[in-house]
């Protein structure tokens, strides 16, 4: 029988996200050497227990982890990459149907949240050093906002050395995404 496309996108079907996402997806190789939970424990002190709407913090900074990774300089168009994309979902955690933290958040929780605080930086510094130790990148620079770990000869040993910076520009650039869609949008400075 015949039956137009246009139909059976609308039908539903039981899947498994698991089975969506490739076995080398390189968000699998994240996901499995990565522990991140050491995220939550560093976050503390910015986090109300008692007031405020609940939140989880690992799923906004996975998030930066996956715009600044994939080269997204714009926090509205990291937030329409999460939505449509499946592997960064199951990365996230989030099933095909739950809602993707709004665009607004992160930028708030970036700019206001942990405004004068080097937080970012340390998160992303041990997610390198992770990184780094389970050689999923060796023998090349990789910056962060302040520092440079530079993978030695010994791969058991590493170095830091102060540098300029690679994601300041990255949270420059977000930051100027954040005006100019403001602006277009004719919102307050």
């Amino acid at each position: 029988m015949f039956k137009p496309k246009r139909e059976l996108q609308g039908e539903a079907e039981f899947v498994l996200i698991e089975d969506l996402v490739p076995q080398d997806h390189f968000l699998r190789k994240v996901d499995q050497y990565i522990d991140f939970s050491f995220i939550g424990e560093k976050l503390r002190p910015y986090y109300s227990e008692s007031t405020g709407r609940p939140s989880d913090p690992l799923v906004l900074f996975k998030m930066m982890f996956i715009g600044y990774f994939y080269g997204i300089r714009s926090e509205r168009r990291l937030e329409r990459e999460v939505q449509t994309n499946v592997a960064y979902r199951w990365f996230l955690g989030l099933k095909l149907n739950d809602p993707v933290p709004d665009h607004s958040t992160i930028s708030w929780n970036r700019r206001t949240r942990f405004k004068d605080t080097n937080i970012f930086q340390e998160i992303f510094d041990e997610i390198v050093l992770l990184a780094m130790n389970h050689k999923m990148v060796g023998g090349r620079v990789l910056f962060t906002d302040s520092t440079h770990l530079k993978a030695n000869a010994n791969k058991h040993k590493f170095t830091r050395e102060e540098v300029e910076v690679e994601t300041r520009e990255y949270i420059e650039e977000l930051n100027r995404a954040v005006e100019e869609d403001r602006f277009q949008h004719g919102k307050k400075h």
